[in-house]
């Protein structure tokens, strides 16, 4: 067999061009190592070196859901769809804090990166997996201090079948915040003000997002006719079903859900193509 003839099997490809809409699932798969090294790292690190260490996890939502009920409440008494205001509260603080973590770390992808970024090749997905992936650890605590209230408050029998959409729902929620992380996250290579302006973004946007609130509540402000106002959160309809499943509290408008999961591809998908093209050139620029 002469030489050119001879094939030869080659461990890696180096290619000019890559897809930007492409996640290569193979490649990651292969850096499964390194993707578990970064949800340890990231589970590990937040609360190294402090006194209370992973008690913060539960202290956090406790500390929170605590000032709301006596602010929102006992003060301005705000309505929650009748159910007790704390454990309504807290459970709209759980699944926040999941959605507001995971945002914020993947925004910040680039610019916490940068230095192993620029020594090293891997495929720079697994950071944002790595975010969304370490974050339900926090998450699962935080669930298991929300299900110890319902207990001791007596809610258990509130707790039904749309319970169970649970995992469905934390996979919308964590597209949606990979997809903005990683828009945003682009965007500061060249613009360092989306930094600060992200902050008070996320701060704001829990103020548009039933937290603190039911839905009703907005709807008989504003009427059924505007009702659309609130739906166009793609996050309203996630805390309506995880209240409606654990709580038994409120309604679930369909719609609104078919919505959020439309916008929760859309949103991955555009900061996929976003993400893969900005790390291309991104160290020249940031």
């Amino acid at each position: 067999m002469s030489k050119d003839n001879k094939q030869e099997n080659w461990i890696f490809e180096i290619s000019p061009y890559r897809s930007n809409f492409k996640l290569n699932i193979k490649e990651i798969y292969q850096y499964r190592d390194l993707l578990s090294l970064f949800i340890r790292r990231d589970i590990v690190s937040i609360y190294k070196q402090t006194i209370l260490g992973p008690l913060w996890y539960f202290i956090s939502p406790l500390l929170a859901s605590i000032t709301q009920y006596i602010v929102f409440g006992q003060i301005a008494e705000l309505p929650s769809d009748g159910t007790h205001y704390f454990i309504f509260v807290l459970c709209g603080n759980v699944l926040w804090s999941y959605f507001q973590t995971s945002l914020n770390a993947t925004a910040n992808t680039f610019q916490a990166n940068q230095g192993i970024f620029g020594k090293v090749y891997f495929p720079r997905a697994i950071v944002p997996l790595s975010i969304t992936a370490s974050n339900l650890f926090q998450f699962g605590i935080k669930m298991l201090l929300m299900l110890v209230f319902i207990l001791f408050m007596g809610l258990i029998k509130n707790i039904n079948i749309w319970a169970l959409t649970l995992p469905f729902l934390i996979l919308i929620m964590a597209l949606i915040s990979m997809g903005l992380g990683m828009i945003i996250s682009s965007m500061t290579t060249k613009y360092k003000d989306f930094t600060q302006l992200m902050s008070f973004a996320v701060g704001l946007a829990m103020y548009i997002t039933p937290v603190i609130y039911p839905t009703s509540l907005f709807i008989q402000k504003l009427g059924p006719n505007k009702q659309w106002m609130i739906y166009a959160n793609p996050l309203t309809s996630i805390f309506d079903v995880f209240r409606y499943g654990f709580l038994g509290a409120g309604s679930i408008n369909f719609h609104g859900l078919l919505y959020s999961v439309v916008f929760a591809i859309t949103v991955y998908i555009t900061g996929l193509f976003v993400f893969n093209r900005v790390e291309k050139s991104f160290m020249d620029t940031i």
